[in-house]
C-alpha cells in the first residue's frame, strides 16, 4: 500500500481515534487550546512592554507620548487577557462542578485589579534591576541589564504571574511562568513568594518551587534548586497538593552554584552563604556558611613508560 492510498483508507481511523481519546481526558469546548497560549505569550509583551517602554520604543519619545503608548498596550492587554481567563474560570468551575459562577465579572475584576497594581509591580522590579547592577561587577548600565539579563525577564513574567496566582486564577500564571522558563532556563512556579532585591546571576538551570520563601536581598546562582524533598501521599498512593513542599530563604542569604536545597521544613536563616554544589535538607541558622568539605590534595606522580 502506497502513501496516498493509506492516507485514504486508513488515516480516516487514526484521526477518528484521536479525537476519542482527547474528548475523554478533555472538555474541549472550553479548554483555551493552543491560540489561547499564544494569546497569553502576546499579553506578557503587551504588559512588559508597558513596565518598560523606553525598551521597546524604537525612538525615543516625550513622556506624554510614552503616557499615550502605555495606555494602549494597556488596553490591548486587559481585553485579551479578560477574554482567556474568564474561559478559564469557566473551565475550571465546569472541572469542580462548583455551580453557578459570574465568570465574567470575576475576570474582569481581576484584569483591573492587575493593572491597577502594575506600579507597584514596576517598582519592586526596580529594587530587583538594582540588586542586579549592585551584585554584577560586569554591568555597566541598568539598561544592559534590562535588556540582557534573563533574570529579569523571568521576573518580570513571574511578578505579573504571582499576582494571578494569588487571586486564585488557574492555568495562565503556569502558561507565563513557563513561557519565561523556555525563554529564560529559569523555572519558577508562579506561586512561590520572592521578596525585593532579587537577583539570579546567569541563571540557566535554576529552580524555584511553588510553595517555596524567599526574603529580600537574596542572590542565587545559575543551577540552583529550591525543591521538594519528598512528596506525601493520601491513601491512593497520589501526591497530596496544596501542603508546604520547598524551603525558606531568609534575608540576605547568597545561594551558589549547583546548591540543591530541599523540604518545606528547612529554612536557610538570614545572611547565610550556601556554597556551591551543597546538597541540603535541614535547616542552618543565620550568619551560616555552608560548604562542601575539599578532598585532601592527591600526590601526582610521573610513571615512565617502558
Amino acid at each position: 500500500m502506497n502513501l496516498a492510498s493509506w492516507l485514504d483508507h486508513k488515516l480516516p481511523e487514526v484521526a477518528k481515534s484521536l479525537g476519542e481519546i482527547n474528548a475523554h481526558y478533555f472538555l474541549q469546548e472550553n479548554t483555551i487550546g493552543f491560540n489561547g497560549k499564544e494569546s497569553i505569550y502576546q499579553i506578557l509583551e503587551l504588559l512588559r512592554a508597558a513596565l518598560f517602554p523606553e525598551m521597546y520604543d524604537e525612538e525615543p519619545n516625550d513622556l506624554s507620548r510614552v503616557n499615550i503608548t502605555i495606555g494602549n498596550r494597556l488596553r490591548e492587554a486587559s481585553v485579551e487577557l479578560s477574554k482567556i481567563m474568564e474561559k478559564v474560570l469557566e473551565y475550571q468551575c465546569r472541572k469542580k462542578n462548583c455551580g453557578n459562577c459570574d465568570f465574567k465579572k470575576i475576570a474582569l475584576d481581576t484584569t483591573m485589579d492587575l493593572l491597577d497594581h502594575l506600579p507597584e509591580i514596576r517598582e519592586i522590579l526596580q529594587t530587583d534591576i538594582e540588586a542586579a547592577y549592585s551584585g554584577d561587577p560586569a554591568a555597566k548600565f541598568t539598561e544592559e541589564i534590562i535588556l540582557s539579563y534573563p533574570s529579569i525577564e523571568a521576573l518580570t513574567i513571574y511578578r505579573i504571574a504571582h499576582f494571578l496566582y494569588e487571586k486564585g486564577i488557574p492555568l495562565i500564571p503556569r502558561i507565563m511562568t513557563e513561557s519565561a522558563h523556555q525563554k529564560t532556563g529559569i523555572d519558577i512556579n508562579p506561586g512561590a513568594k520572592i521578596g525585593k532585591y532579587f537577583f539570579i546571576d546567569h541563571g540557566t538551570g535554576v529552580v524555584i518551587g511553588e510553595t517555596a520563601f524567599i526574603g529580600e536581598h537574596v542572590k542565587l546562582y545559575q543551577g540552583v534548586t529550591l525543591g521538594a524533598k519528598s512528596f506525601p501521599l493520601d491513601e491512593c498512593g497520589n501526591p497530596i497538593k496544596d501542603i508546604k513542599r520547598h524551603p525558606d530563604i531568609e534575608d540576605y542569604v547568597v545561594i551558589y552554584a549547583g546548591a540543591t536545597i530541599l523540604g518545606g521544613d528547612t529554612l536557610i536563616g538570614h545572611h547565610s552563604v550556601i556554597g556551591g554544589n551543597v546538597w541540603l535538607t535541614h535547616s542552618v541558622p543565620p550568619h551560616s556558611t555552608v560548604y562542601n568539605s575539599q578532598p585532601s590534595p592527591t600526590i601526582k606522580r610521573k610513571i615512565n613508560f617502558p
